[in-house]
């Protein structure tokens, strides 16, 4: 008796969907090895980062015998890991910002349109995957992967958007920024 094809269920529909609207990337691939009584056992270490390029990002790691398969368990660790970064214009950071992680430090900042993603390669991975367009970042200390990766991941869960400045101090967005002007105004005039 020939068996009816499974149907696909709702949740199995909503599943793909949200798994089609994001974008990954692979950083980095690590081959690893353990010694055994027989020589060596190799692993792979796999370093992922996954966003929908409207402002959310997230990366994992994931660790298997093949290639593939770790890159599918860091795939769902940086999906499980997502977090929203606030861009002004959907385009730019909000302002100059710091992160470090062990001995990496990367330093980001917001740039005018048309400068395009001025990164390196693990950072320039995040970026893209953020939805950024434009963005000035430097990389200082380490260059191990993971660490500038952490390192960004860092400095980004440190943008505030103006929204949320002015929320936290009980005023509204326009005080906040008509505050900016005149103090940018102040400053002109002083020199």
């Amino acid at each position: 008796m020939a068996r009816e094809p499974r149907r696909e269920s709702k949740r199995d529909r909503e599943r793909e969907e949200r798994d089609s609207e994001f974008v990954d990337k692979l950083v980095h691939i690590n081959r690893v090895a353990k010694v055994v009584k027989g020589g060596r056992r190799f692993g792979f270490a796999a370093l992922v980062v996954v966003g929908d390029q409207k402002g959310r990002v997230g990366f994992g790691h994931g660790k298997a015998r093949e290639v593939p398969e770790a890159i599918r368990k860091a795939t769902d660790a940086a999906k499980r890991a997502l977090i929203r970064v606030p861009l002004r214009e959907g385009r730019t950071l909000h302002h100059d910002v710091f992160g470090r992680h062990g001995a990496g430090k990367v330093h980001l900042r917001a740039a005018p349109p048309g400068t395009g993603i001025i990164a390196g390669g693990p950072m320039r991975a995040v970026f893209d995957t953020l939805g950024m367009q434009d963005v000035v970042a430097k990389s200082l200390g380490s260059s191990n992967p993971y660490n500038m990766v952490r390192a960004t991941f860092d400095a980004l869960k440190h943008q505030d958007s103006p929204r949320s400045v002015a929320a936290r101090r009980n005023i509204k967005v326009s005080a906040l920024q008509a505050r900016r002007r005149e103090g940018g105004e102040a400053d002109a005039t002083a020199e």
